[in-house]
């Protein structure tokens, strides 16, 4: 099988992140109080998240911040990750489309989500915290913050997505092997669990119930922070080493992308691979055509409404500007668990209504037979969550094989899927199904959304 793998050498390794808020014509709204609706400062962030990540979440000035060497020393463990051309999957389309993917699976951890639990972890580690918490949809974050944690000496407390914990064992038993603490979304081990439970005793649990649970323990923990997976600023800026490398291997590779696909849950590895190239967009006139996977039975970029709304279902976080479904939202059971969110990080967000990308939606079905085929042509078994950007590729891949253009696609492989097996036997089996949302069903819960 004819197949070209691009690696950087370590002096050509990124050593700065790069910070498309600095870049953007409009700059993302500010995250507001919930009683006053002022505007925040990184100091009225700071008693939930590391003080460093406050900062980098509201920086709008600087477009380059440097990578602390700490940091750096844990990159060179695993980056730079390939650019691969997938010769066999364009073979099995029939298209004349060039297909590239960025490979973030084949770090230790097995997704991107460790490239930004590594300075998470070290910024609160710095600062003189000794625990931190989080949530996790699927257990890629879960997992990647609990091995960050151990590294830099800290203890870890992770709220999983209940239906998730059942759907994937194994990754929760990552994290406990890690040696961070681990419990099923929603609990009866915080107020808001309880809260929700009693409401609810039979919510399967999504990212904004664990959400809830994991900014209730920081703030009532001494000495313990909030560390978050997506969604925020700052962690699309960490992410921003993806694109970077990605950049520069095209380079190698003698093209550039006519199109950047990844899958969408609440933005860090979109923002992640596609924020560098968006920045020629931007600064240099470039037409390349931004394109964000979601499920269509979480559609918040092609559904959701642009309003204030709360990070987490029992209204915990700030308010915070947003393409949303309503935190009180409740996903349907797909085994895409880390695509169940309710809402859009701010940057996404703004760049969507400013039109300088745009979302489509993907049913759970075709993003198993997306991911069947390219486990059956590149030899890769992907997570759910990455089917959704493979999904949309072929699609586009599909569009250029009626069209004869030979346009340039690079999508992000956000992990691998092997902990993900039940969710293929569901597939092979039979015993998934699509799940649509009604119009009426999103307006129930837009209802619930803060007017502000």
């Amino acid at each position: 099988m004819k197949q070209k793998r691009f690696l950087l050498q370590e002096n050509e390794l990124p050593t700065q992140w790069y910070n498309i808020q600095a870049d953007m014509v409009n700059k993302p709204m500010p995250p507001i109080h919930p009683a006053t609706h002022e505007p925040l400062g990184w100091e009225d962030l700071a008693h939930i998240f590391p003080a460093e990540c406050c900062k980098q979440e509201l920086d709008t000035e600087h477009a380059w911040i440097d990578i602390p060497e700490e940091v750096l020393d844990k990159y060179r463990y695993y980056r730079s990750t390939p650019l691969v051309r997938a010769y066999a999957l364009e073979e099995a389309l029939g298209t004349p489309a060039h297909i590239y993917f960025k490979n973030e699976s084949v770090n230790p951890l097995g997704s991107h989500k460790i490239n930004s639990a590594l300075p998470q972890a070290y910024y609160a580690k710095i600062e003189g915290t000794t625990n931190v918490t989080t949530e996790t949809g699927a257990g890629q974050w879960g997992a990647a913050l609990s091995y960050a944690a151990k590294i830099f000496g800290l203890e870890a407390a992770v709220y999983q997505v209940k239906i998730t914990m059942q759907q994937k064992p194994y990754r929760s038993l990552m994290m406990r092997t890690f040696g961070a603490a681990v419990t099923g979304s929603p609990s009866m081990s915080t107020r808001a669990g309880k809260d929700i439970i009693t409401k609810d005793p039979t919510h399967p649990g999504s990212l904004g119930t664990a959400i809830s649970e994991a900014v209730e323990l920081a703030t009532t923990t001494p000495n313990c922070k909030y560390t978050l997976g997506s969604v925020l600023n700052h962690v699309a800026l960490h992410q921003s080493i993806i694109g970077l490398e990605a950049e520069k291997q095209m380079q190698m590779a003698g093209e550039y992308p006519d199109m950047v696909i990844a899958c969408f849950g609440g933005g860090s590895n979109f923002g992640g691979i596609a924020f560098p190239f968006m920045r020629h967009n931007i600064l240099d006139g470039k037409q390349t055509d931004f394109i964000a996977a979601e499920p269509n039975s979480c559609p918040k970029l092609t559904r959701g409404e642009f309003r204030y709304d709360f990070g987490d279902e029992a209204g915990y976080t700030p308010l915070l500007p947003m393409y949303t479904l309503g935190h009180s939202f409740k996903p349907a059971n797909i085994h895409a668990g880390g695509l169940r969110y309710h809402g859009a990080g701010m940057i996404v967000s703004q760049l969507i209504k400013d039109g300088m990308m745009r979302g489509v939606d993907i049913p759970q079905m075709e993003s198993f037979e997306a991911g069947i085929l390219f486990s059956r042509t590149e030899g890769i078994i992907p997570a759910p969550e990455s089917c959704h950007a493979i999904a949309a590729t072929i699609r586009e891949a599909n569009k250029c094989k009626e069209t004869g253009e030979e346009k340039v696609i690079l999508f992000n492989l956000s992990g691998h899927g092997l902990i993900d097996m039940p969710s293929y036997d569901a597939y092979l089996n039979g015993d998934l199904r699509n799940y649509d949302v009604p119009d009426a069903e999103i307006q129930k819960f837009l209802k619930d959304v803060p007017q502000v």
